[in-house]
């Protein structure tokens, strides 16, 4: 029963643990990002308290942090990611061209933005083939197993990618990088950047590999990838037909219309 204010009344015997944690739900939905000494305060807590808070969030898919370390939405939430809102305008922008590209190669073309060590899948134009990648729009992927993940990832500097793969939320959500494997890590990054694009090879998913290019605007500013999803047993026979070549002249014509594109806000 609710109360002449329409607010739910607090139950008798109230959980404050849960209590604190679906508050800081209600946080990450209405502001889009918490700071932790920012939920502390809203909660009435230690910091240490609101941390192993967000920590469960963050384990249970509910929040990612950045390299900033703020807290975002994760993909529990069912939320686009907070503090882009501009990715509504850069998937209207790139749709044409993702079109464009997924007649001409008949395979699927995804558009992605990373959120953390999290790629999430903005929009999906499938391809025609009869054996195609379905639709990966609203998946969340690892960035460093995704092809367009690790482009995003090869231009990162060296401090940022320390950040995100070495902090405890990354451990977490079993997404972290050991200081063993760092030197392989960054070793895969510099080829990538050699190379102009990333692959995957069935990294994501058993027979399913792909290739992606970053995207930019006319600053320079990182935006997010363009990816083409091949089922593995075709994907040579894609490649060598020029599937790098026509990936470039899709981005190159995507970042055309980038030129002016203001992160923060929609284009003018």
């Amino acid at each position: 029963m609710q109360n002449p204010k329409g607010q739910q009344r607090k139950p008798t015997y109230a959980i404050d643990a849960v209590d604190n944690a679906l508050t800081l739900l209600q946080l990450l939905r209405d502001l889009g990002q918490v700071r932790l000494k920012d939920a502390a305060a809203e909660l009435g807590v230690a910091p240490s308290t609101a941390h192993r808070l967000l920590a469960m969030l963050v384990y249970r898919g509910f929040a990612v942090q950045d390299e900033s370390r703020r807290y975002l939405p994760g993909p529990a939430m069912g939320a686009a990611p907070a503090g882009i809102s501009w990715t509504a305008e850069l998937r209207r922008i790139a749709q044409p061209h993702m079109e464009l590209l997924a007649s001409r190669l008949n395979e699927t073309v995804n558009l992605m933005v990373r959120v953390g060590t999290q790629v999430r899948f903005l929009s999906t134009v499938e391809g025609s083939n009869l054996l195609r990648i379905g639709d990966r729009q609203g998946s969340v992927m690892p960035a460093r197993a995704a092809s367009g993940g690790k482009a995003i990832l090869a231009e990162l500097p060296e401090a940022v990618l320390r950040q995100l793969y070495g902090k405890p939320s990354a451990e977490i959500a079993g997404d972290s990088v050991s200081a063993a494997e760092f030197p392989a890590f960054l070793r895969e990054l510099a080829a990538i950047r050699t190379a102009g694009f990333a692959a995957n090879f069935e990294g994501t998913e058993e027979g399913i590999s792909a290739l992606g290019l970053t995207l930019h605007n006319g600053a320079g500013t990182l935006l997010g990838a363009l990816s083409v999803a091949v089922p593995s047993t075709r994907f040579r026979q894609v490649y060598d037909a020029g599937l790098v070549r026509a990936v470039m002249q899709a981005k190159l014509g995507l970042e055309a219309d980038l030129l002016d594109f203001q992160v923060g806000g929609s284009a003018q």
